[in-house]
């Protein structure tokens, strides 16, 4: 006899079984991506950095370059930069006579670096040509690619040209009336300088020291040119004077953050202690994040930071797990980036992942880049602990309750039916049944 087609209530009703089904499996894979670490801290590698590597070359190589460049000005030559940074990370975590895979990567973004592509959106009539920006992340870069080579086997074309930039650099800082050099004509950011000076520590740790003095210099007008209301690096500056014009932001400090510490250990301590106090938030005491601009100041998003909910920046905060793990913040950083993998959607494969379904692979450059962050030159002393171990708790028990609630509506019907049956009268002895 054919089985009878499912009611219309049957079908509501497993349709809900479905629906609870799926919401506490994503409840407890929330739950299992808050608790499993997804940092390694500096010595190991982070597990899924490479599957994130293989899907951000295959972005690469099907033009995601060019649509980054659509996003923002330097979008092209971000993508890049930061895929060729994390691969120098994975190769300085191996033993020398494993890194060629990991140095074959880092020349094919140094080399998109320099194509014409990579140099468009800069000018090359400024000091340096190109300027600062275009500069000092390819003379990172390279010093990375170079750091990757045993000293007696380096090659002498990268290393002849690592001198020459390293030289260009510092001449531009020692001509210079300001300690930020220009990015673009008339436009100055201290973040980009940072970044340059931190390549000049790079060269003295690689080669024979000769720009002591120009570091010296340098942290000493930065000190003198802070953000008078939080003490930090400001965003914007004056590219005469190098005085503040913008104050201090999540998206800049972040970044400044993760390269202070090459340079001056000690200021690089005292900036990061501020930079925690007055933007590391826990947004509805549910996790750390950081905001774009200091507690108690609200400003409007933009293309550096992106959209600012809560005032929270989620470029700022991705950038931050880096900032963190170079400077020994070892809990911070393994709390964002746990965040990170609840919050971002990360898809796994056996042989790729990626993040918000791979629909930004710029995020995903800046997440593998941050998860793979280790000081090259030097470090700063670790700071005091300023995330509880309890951080995770709140988001835990909402979580749980996620979970749980799906559930709710078929335990009451059940227990309204059990009961029933209880209150239900007894059958009279001998009554016929129905």
């Amino acid at each position: 006899m054919p089985g009878r087609a499912p009611t219309a209530r049957q079908v509501v009703r497993w349709s809900r079984r479905l629906l609870a089904v799926l919401v506490s499996a994503c409840a407890l894979l929330g739950a299992v991506r808050l608790v499993v670490p997804a940092t390694a801290g500096t010595s190991d590698e982070p597990i899924g950095v490479r599957r994130q590597l293989e899907f951000l070359r295959a972005a690469l190589d099907g033009g995601a370059g060019e649509e980054a460049q659509g996003l923002f000005p330097e979008g092209y030559f971000f993508l890049n930069a930061l895929y060729g940074l994390s691969w120098v990370e994975i190769g300085m975590r191996r033993p020398a006579d494993e890194r060629d895979s990991a140095l074959r990567e880092a020349r094919f973004a140094l080399g998109h670096l320099e194509s014409p592509a990579g140099r468009a959106p800069f000018n090359a009539d400024l000091v340096p040509p190109y300027g600062v920006f275009q500069r000092g992340w390819t003379n990172w870069v390279r010093g990375g690619v170079l750091g990757l080579q045993p000293a007696e086997r380096r090659d002498p074309g990268e290393l002849a040209r690592f001198v020459e930039d390293s030289a260009a650099l510092g001449a531009a800082f020692d001509g210079s009336t300001s300690p930020y050099l220009e990015a673009y004509p008339g436009q100055a950011w201290p973040v980009d300088s940072t970044v340059a000076m931190a390549s000049l520590r790079l060269h003295d740790s690689l080669l024979p020291a000769r720009f002591g003095p120009t570091v010296q210099r340098w942290v000493r007008e930065v000190g003198e040119r802070l953000d008078p209301r939080t003490g930090l690096l400001p965003h914007r500056v004056d590219p005469g004077t190098g005085m503040p014009a913008e104050m201090a932001r999540g998206s800049s400090q972040s970044l400044v953050q993760r390269f202070l510490p090459e340079i001056d250990p000690d200021f690089a301590r005292e900036q990061y202690q501020r930079f925690r106090d007055l933007y590391v938030i826990s947004p509805l005491g549910l996790g750390p994040a950081v905001r774009e601009y200091p507690v108690g100041v609200d400003g409007p998003a933009d293309v550096d930071s992106g959209p600012l909910p809560l005032g929270v920046s989620l470029s700022a905060s991705a950038v931050a797990i880096g900032a963190a793990q170079v400077h020994g913040d070892d809990r911070l950083a393994g709390a964002l980036a746990n965040y990170a993998e609840l919050l971002a959607l990360p898809v796994d494969t056996p042989w790729t992942k990626r993040y918000a379904f791979g629909l930004l692979p710029i995020g995903d450059a800046f997440l593998a880049w941050s998860k793979t962050a280790r000081p090259w030159v030097s470090q700063a002393a670790a700071p005091a602990p300023g995330v509880s171990s309890w951080w995770r708790a709140p988001l835990l028990a909402l979580l749980a309750v996620l979970g749980a609630v799906p559930w709710v509506p078929a335990l009451l019907r059940r227990r309204r039916a059990v009961r029933d049956r209880r209150t239900e009268p007894p059958a009279a002895v001998g009554a016929p049944r129905p």
